[in-house]
């Protein structure tokens, strides 16, 4: 069963805490991690691309000319494609780009990622981030305790908003709940700072 250090808040080591060896200890997918990718990113696109077709353009509603007798080809609209300034003939209209992988595709996916922050030593857990007011230097302090100096993915509890809104606005710091755990934001990261409630609220999510 994996094992990694337990800090305090000050940076000091207070013990050890056992990991879940089905969620922390497997051998990461990496196909399966690439797949929850690009799902995330596709999710992540707006969809908002539109262009007009003939019904969209203004003007056009009179017949250019007669149908017979011109000599030129018979034409019903000047906003037809063919036409400069024209609708657009099959262009992007908006959509969704969101779509869903099996259940056990994403656990497995996300299991994968924090195993490898396991492997890569890159999982910091602390026993509690606790702060009487929301104040940015203060959780900067702990970040500098615990000697994290790059991107990182805090993980909190639900409920502990004073930490939350003390690291929102730290460069390189994204914060997430123990329920919003996602793919990207850990393999985004270069640590991931979790307090031990949050950790055993992501291992009974994943169980």
């Amino acid at each position: 069963m994996p094992k990694v250090t337990l800090f305090k808040q000050d940076g000091s080591k207070n013990g050890e805490v056992e990991l879940n060896e089905n969620i922390f200890g497997i051998e990461p997918n990496d196909n399966v991690v690439f797949d929850a990718v690009i799902m995330q990113r596709a999710s992540l696109r707006q969809g908002t691309h539109a262009v007009k077709n003939r019904s969209d353009v203004s003007g056009g509603g009179k017949k250019p000319w007669r149908q017979k007798g011109t000599g030129r080809a018979r034409q019903g609209s000047i906003r037809s494609p063919q036409w400069v300034g024209g609708g657009t003939v099959f262009g992007p209209t908006p959509r969704s780009y969101s779509y869903k992988l099996p259940k056990k595709v994403r656990r497995l996916a996300i299991k994968s990622v924090l195993s490898q922050k396991v492997l890569n030593e890159s999982l910091l857990i602390v026993d509690k981030l606790s702060f009487d007011q929301p104040k940015t230097k203060a959780f900067a302090e702990v970040l500098n305790s615990l000697d994290v100096k790059t991107k990182v993915l805090v993980v909190l509890e639900d409920g502990n908003d004073l930490a939350a809104l003390s690291a929102r606005n730290l460069p390189n710091v994204t914060v997430v709940s123990a329920k919003g755990v996602n793919v990207l934001d850990v393999i985004n990261s270069d640590k991931l700072v979790m307090t031990q409630e949050a950790l055993s609220q992501v291992e009974e999510v994943l169980a």
